[in-house]
């Protein structure tokens, strides 16, 4: 076949003009998914992207079964038990999606989950909903809601099958198998059954795709018949609706970005009136728990409006604005973020950061504390050695649970879950995510670097690689120290730089913690050095780190991740021609500005689903998500030094000639609903435009998460790091 010309995207200029700045869009045509040019446009891009890629073929499918022969394909989640049963999720081998199933619990008092075999009969299974099943059909499958009734008898789940994130949920008598006539179209994710499963609560989006409203639907009823419980009309808010673990009330939840507000209803009484526990405060974001304390019911809450790391305070269920009935729980901390608070019968969990890692606490409710007039422990944190890791809690539905559901893992050390018993302190591991095929974390390094930006802030860097490809000692040195912020650790030089993907994101307080992946051991063993670099924007190093990375200090984002890039290559860790940079959505908006300003220090860029045409989508209130956004990156519309900010760095406007750019691989889908399709569709038209090796691929039924089922994203994976190693020039 004869090598296929890059498409060129024909101009038809459109000018934007606000406070007195003129703006000609070239390519804002492409917005139009309806229109055939469009999508042969489209359709040509994937042609010509393919072609180019078509030598990573062999490469590709080689990741592609690495991947799969690494994973257990048939596969048990750990059971959690939820009322008289335990549920579960099992995997097949050649299916792409889960079943979901329960079996009884052998007593009232058993909280140890059984030690379920995968491919074994499990006594008293029942299946409750196979994704495979309800995805026949369809070229794109995503599961949303998924509650059963406290009776354990029904089941509400909602499906979207074309990727933009519009469900239609369904009831299931699970005593049947049969789904009940009830049919909810365009819901959002989250609906919830009151205790008495005579109602379900549910979202809907407003145009925007911005869940505005809870709707209450009675069983067994047309959705003709359903109402709305709560409207929000501040288009900066979205909603959701819960139910609290002790089931004691049902919950509306409603926040922005900077904001927030909870409604209670006492869940015996669902088509009563929900009533405001603190009424919304500009700037003051919180968090309610129902707890049983002493006896006594009390709300816990999680708020801001004392300090920037929040606290956690008691207040009383009939009065929660009484300053004389407030009692601090854990006082605002500088060094410490709390992040979120659960409660249980006997004891609280509380997450936390320290140190730009994630911790966990319990903090024990006894007849001791209670005598001597304070009911909470001191906080208990639980131990884990590593010098770099995750940890949180989940899968803990039952308030009277006796242990706490934990979850941990590291780059070296696969997920792994544990049971932490409360009257004990013993850690009881349960499950470790396998890997096939003789997997020794003893042969894989993970550290920390500090760079250090321009305005002197230094960023921290979590780096894993293959201690022999990395030529850095023996396996001793992969449980190096993680150093401070104050005190950093001088970095072992290497004999040689190395091949290097720097991964970064950096937006809405969202930390990317360390973390194993099956799939990067095929980077890793190739040589290639994977680092994060936790750049200001994210929520890493407390609330601080995320205020310091957003509206008008945005750029700090952009700086901190081309300092990571520098401090790398002066080290010697890495050169130019062998680092490739790599986010995805806000982390593409990333990808797209640190190509504008730092092109020299990449040969390669992956972005996924990236935001790169940011100032006309936040320019636009009609686009979905607008308005909810403000509060994030600055209102452009209404504010000219907002404006005028963020057209510095929006990528799309800061393409030029003249920029020697790296090889660019651009990653999106058709329906997505976040991020749409046409942000990379300009950005690589006008890339090219200025002459950059830009590739774009687009999958054409699929979301914001990309493709759907498991073998299909292993494909995904395999096509990105095919590319990236033939980038990295590693690709024989």
């Amino acid at each position: 076949m004869a090598p296929l010309t890059p498409p060129v995207a024909r101009k038809q200029p459109f000018t934007r003009v606000h406070h007195g700045d003129e703006f000609v869009d070239d390519y804002e045509w492409l917005r139009d998914k309806e229109n055939p040019e469009v999508i042969a446009h489209l359709a040509a891009e994937n042609e010509y992207t393919d072609q180019q890629n078509a030598h990573l073929a062999p490469l590709r499918e080689t990741i592609f079964d690495e991947i799969k022969n690494r994973t257990l394909e048939t596969d048990l989640s750990v059971p959690v038990r939820e009322g008289e049963w335990w549920y579960y999720t099992r995997t097949l081998e050649g299916k792409q999606y889960g079943i979901h199933a329960r079996a009884p619990i052998a007593a009232h008092d058993d909280w140890i989950p059984p030690v379920l075999e995968a491919g074994q009969p499990i006594t008293g299974e029942q299946v409750l909903l196979d994704d495979n099943i309800e995805a026949e059909g369809t070229e794109f499958y995503s599961l949303g809601s998924f509650d059963v009734s406290t009776d354990a008898t029904l089941l509400a789940y909602a499906v979207d099958t074309e990727g933009d994130e519009r469900y239609t949920l369904r009831i299931r008598d699970l005593a049947s198998g049969v789904d009940l006539a009830d049919v909810v179209e365009n819901t959002a994710p989250g609906a919830t059954f009151s205790p008495d499963a005579r109602f379900i609560f549910y979202p809907t989006v407003d145009e925007s795709w911005r869940p505005d409203t809870i709707w209450r639907h009675r069983v067994g009823t047309p959705a003709s018949d359903d109402v709305v419980v709560f409207t929000e009309p501040d288009e900066r808010y979205w909603i959701g609706v819960g139910l609290t673990r002790s089931r004691k009330y049902l919950e509306i939840g409603i926040g922005s970005s900077i904001t927030s507000e909870s409604l209670l209803l006492d869940a015996s009484t669902p088509e009563g009136e929900f009533s405001v526990v603190w009424p919304r405060v500009e700037g003051v974001e919180y968090s309610v728990e129902h707890a049983v304390v002493a006896g006594t019911g009390r709300l816990l809450i999680t708020h801001n409006a004392n300090g920037e790391n929040f606290e956690l305070v008691e207040v009383a269920v009939d009065a929660p604005t009484d300053p004389e009935r407030q009692h601090t729980i854990l006082a605002h901390s500088h060094e410490v973020r709390l992040e979120s608070v659960d409660a249980f019968a006997t004891h609280l969990s509380i997450e936390y950061r320290r140190d730009a890692l994630s911790r966990v606490a319990v903090i024990t409710l006894t007849p001791a504390h209670v005598g001597s007039g304070w009911p909470y422990s001191e906080p208990l944190e639980l131990p884990f050695e590593e010098p770099l890791f995750a940890v949180g809690t989940g899968g803990n539905p039952e308030f009277d649970q006796p242990t706490l559901r934990v979850g941990f893992t590291s780059f070296v050390t696969p997920s792994t879950v544990y049971d932490y018993v409360v009257a004990t302190g013993e850690l009881r591991q349960l499950k470790q995510q396998p890997v096939l095929g003789g997997y020794d974390s003893s042969l894989y390094g993970q550290r920390r670097e500090w760079a250090v930006a321009p305005d002197g802030t230094r960023v921290p860097i979590s780096l894993v690689y293959r201690l022999g490809a990395h030529g850095d000692g023996t396996p001793e040195s992969a449980t190096a120290a993680v150093s401070s912020a104050e005190h950093p650790s001088p970095a072992p030089r290497q004999p040689a730089p190395q091949p290097l993907v720097l991964y970064g994101y950096g937006s809405y307080e969202a930390s990317i913690d360390p973390s194993f992946s099956v799939a990067r051991l095929s980077l890793l063993d190739r040589g290639v050095v994977f680092a994060i670099a936790h750049v200001r924007g994210g929520g890493e190093l407390g609330r601080w780190w995320y205020e310091n990375g957003k509206t008008l200090t945005k750029r700090n984002t952009f700086s901190d991740f081309i300092a990571s890039a520098r401090h790398l290559i002066e080290i010697g860790e890495t050169t130019p021609e062998l680092l490739v940079a790599q986010g995805g959505s806000a982390g593409g908006l990333l990808m797209g500005a640190v190509a504008n300003d730092a092109p020299e220090l990449f040969a390669g860029i992956l972005a996924q689903v990236p935001f790169v045409d940011a100032l006309t989508s936040i320019l636009d209130p009609s686009l979905p998500l607008t308005v909810i956004e403000w509060d994030e990156w600055g209102d452009p519309l209404h504010d000219p030094e907002v404006y005028a900010y963020m057209k510095t760095y929006s990528p799309y406007e800061n393409v030029h000639d003249g920029i020697r750019y790296p090889r660019i691989l651009a990653v999106t889908s058709l329906n997505d609903t976040r991020v749409l399709y046409v942000e990379p569709a300009k950005w690589v038209a006008k890339l090219r435009e200025a002459g950059a090796p830009a590739l774009l691929k687009i999958e054409m039924s699929a979301g914001h998460g990309g493709v759907s089922g498991r073998y299909e994203r292993w494909k995904e994976t395999a096509y990105e790091y095919a590319w990236l190693l033939d980038v990295l020039g590693l690709a024989d």
